[in-house]
């Protein structure tokens, strides 16, 4: 058997035009295949198939179809973002110059934990992150995987700038991953804070920070802009006015509604998010960016002294002094890819105007589709979309029907909806991010849950 061919390096092109052709060929046959937003058939239908088709995961001789037969499997079993009728998630459909970018940080694969393993992709890192930073009104920021381990990393600069009895005062709200950093970061248990509205009400809120005992200085308030249920927007500039009100530390999440920032028309609904100490963002959401690409933007670049680490085999102090970056007190991380270049690539390819038709075009479809809905007389509309995510449901029903109705479309491999719980009732979701969305495709999303709620049956 030959030696396998390196992705870089001088025969890197050559090895590497061949397996990008079977790749391509393997995704338009799985997509062939698949036939819908979605394998029709349910998990054990798709278990079946990939185990058949993988077999062996490691064989005593290789095989060397493994690429096609892997790549079409994952295809044919995929939910495709891409596809109009798979709108459950903050999940997005990626650009192509940023897959391509992708592919080319995979095949050079630096490493930010030292400027050695990646002069040229730490510096493109420090221009994107230094101009979103700027963009949210921030000074600096970080990258991150995505919002989990941003809000966590907002936490852990909070704690360690605050002190360990730091108290996390949070909307009912808010995503899942900040009580859980608060526990991971063995802060007092968060107070959660009712959001019977779906949003954050002020009155709430400093009734809350009033009753809390503690130093000034205490307490950090985290704000949403962009629920993942519903993508509504708390009111940031009285929460801001709050927490500065009661000498309490102010986190934004805005790690789906960031992306409004590139839209001139979308932009004013992030007022207030300059006020925030530390800002979550998430462009492999409404940004068009292969996973991963999440960002902390802070206002005090002091806060990230905290995550400073000395290893001397990467940041050793004459290294340092002499000029080579220290980059280990960018990331809780130590090796990480350079998913800035993919960004950065983005931002320069579409411009402010490119990124905004997009932001816009998501909105305007959300906006179309709420319509669609309040306008048919079987179902009902939970309310106008704040960014691209609508609530509906069949009228009148149970929760178990809709949440019925769900499982049928996805076991069919028709549509992919979400579910949210709001007002104390289950809701579909569609969560529109896809920019090629047209209104036919939207009537024919409602169509398939017209059409699934005539012939529901629970599974």
């Amino acid at each position: 058997m030959s030696t396998p061919s390196l992705a870089s390096g001088p025969q890197g092109p050559r090895a590497l035009r061949p397996l990008l052709d079977t790749v391509l060929d393997a995704l338009t046959q799985g997509a062939h295949a698949r036939g819908g937003p979605l394998p029709a058939g349910g998990p054990d239908t798709v278990t079946a198939r990939v185990r058949a088709a993988v077999g062996d995961v490691l064989p005593q001789h290789g095989d060397p179809d493994a690429l096609r037969i892997l790549v079409q499997a994952l295809a044919e079993g995929a939910a495709d973002p891409a596809d109009p009728l798979c709108a459950a998630h903050l999940h997005c459909p990626p650009l192509a110059v940023a897959t391509a970018a992708d592919l080319a940080a995979s095949v050079l694969n630096p490493s930010l934990d030292s400027w050695d393993q990646a002069p040229a992709a730490s510096e493109i890192e420090a221009l994107l992150t230094r101009a979103l930073a700027k963009e949210a009104g921030a000074a600096d920021a970080l990258v991150t995987t995505g919002g989990t381990e941003s809000n966590q990393l907002a936490l852990l600069l909070a704690r360690e700038t605050h002190g360990a009895g730091l108290r996390l005062v949070c909307g009912a709200n808010a995503h899942h991953s900040l009580p859980r950093a608060a526990w991971l970061l063995g802060l007092p248990d968060p107070v959660i804070v009712p959001t019977p509205t779906g949003t954050l009400d002020p009155a709430a809120l400093d009734e809350a920070l009033t009753a809390l005992p503690g130093p000034h200085g205490s307490v950090v308030v985290a704000a949403t802009a962009g629920t993942t249920d519903a993508g509504l927007i708390d009111p940031l500039p009285e929460i801001a006015a709050l927490s500065s009100a009661h000498h309490a530390r102010l986190h934004i999440d805005a790690a789906y509604g960031g992306g409004l920032l590139f839209s001139d028309h979308h932009r004013a609904q992030l007022t207030g998010l300059d006020r925030a100490h530390t800002i979550t963002l998430d462009l492999h959401k409404l940004g068009w960016q292969p996973i991963a690409a999440g960002l902390l933007a802070v206002r005090d670049p002091h806060d990230l002294t905290a995550l400073h680490q000395h290893a001397d085999y990467l940041n050793a102090d004459d290294d340092t002094e002499a000029g080579l970056p220290d980059l280990l007190g960018r990331s809780l991380r130590t090796t990480r890819r350079p998913d800035a270049l993919k960004i950065a690539v983005t931002l320069k390819t579409l411009g402010r105007t490119g990124l905004s038709a997009l932001v816009d075009q998501v909105c305007d479809r959300a906006r179309e589709f709420a319509a669609l809905v309040h306008d048919h007389p079987g179902f009902e509309l939970h309310d106008r979309p704040t960014i691209s995510t609508v609530l509906f449901r069949p009228a009148p029903t149970t929760d178990d029907a809709v949440a019925a109705v769900r499982r049928n479309l996805l076991h069919q491999g028709r549509a992919v909806l979400g579910r949210a719980r709001l007002d104390g009732r289950l809701w579909l979701k569609a969560t529109l991010l896809n920019p090629d969305t047209r209104t036919d495709d939207l009537a024919a999303l409602l169509k398939a849950v017209e059409e699934t709620v005539e012939g529901n049956t629970p599974r």
